[in-house]
Formats: C-alpha cells, sequence, structure tokens
C-alpha cells in the first residue's frame, strides 16, 4: 500500500508559493495593523470627552469671575458656558476628522 510518488509540475510549485507568499503578506499586514483593544477605545473617548469638558469648564469659571467682578445686565457665566461648550465640540469634531483620514489613508496605502 505504498503511494507512488507523483513529480510536481512547475505550475504546481508557483502556485503553491504564490498561495505561500500571499497568506505570508496577510499575517504581516495584520500584525502591522492590528485592530486596537477595547482600552485604546476607551481611552479615545476619555481624551475627546476631556476636549470637550476643559472649554466648558473654562468658560464657565471665565463667565463666573466675570459676573462676581464686573456684574452687569447680563449673565456672563450662561453665555461663556455655551461657548466654550462649542468650542469643545468643534475641537473635538476636527480631531475625530482628522484620525478618521489617517486611517482612511493608511488604508488606502496598505490596498496598494
Amino acid at each position: 500500500m505504498t503511494e507512488t510518488a507523483k513529480p510536481k509540475s512547475v505550475n504546481d510549485a508557483s502556485a503553491f508559493s504564490r498561495e505561500v507568499s500571499a497568506k505570508t503578506a496577510r499575517k504581516l499586514r495584520a500584525r502591522r495593523n492590528s485592530t486596537p483593544g477595547v482600552w485604546f477605545g476607551l481611552g479615545m473617548m476619555g481624551l475627546i470627552g476631556w476636549s470637550v469638558v476643559v472649554p466648558t469648564l473654562l468658560g464657565a469659571a471665565l463667565g463666573l469671575w466675570l459676573d462676581k467682578h464686573y456684574s452687569g445686565k447680563h449673565a456672563w457665566t450662561l453665555a461663556l458656558l455655551v461657548a466654550g461648550l462649542a468650542i469643545g465640540c468643534l475641537n473635538a469634531w476636527h480631531w475625530v476628522a482628522k484620525e478618521d483620514k489617517a486611517m482612511r489613508e493608511e488604508q488606502e496605502d496598505d490596498d496598494e
């Protein structure tokens, strides 16, 4: 019950080497562009959150200080709180858009 070894053709060997080469390239690409874990996502949420919270709190603190020292007809606290919130949201949006663009460019480079 011994099988006779058939000689492999050149086409079989080149197809095999192409398959091995493709699998190796896929593994190397997967290692280089590993999927970020849960902690990375939580860190990004925290970073975006702080980029909104800090300007909002600074606006509120400046508004309280202005109301205390220069009281007038209008309340500065609410106006500057809203202004800080708007600046923080624009800051977060800009940062997320920049990161998204970088990820898309990196993905396009990998596809080529």
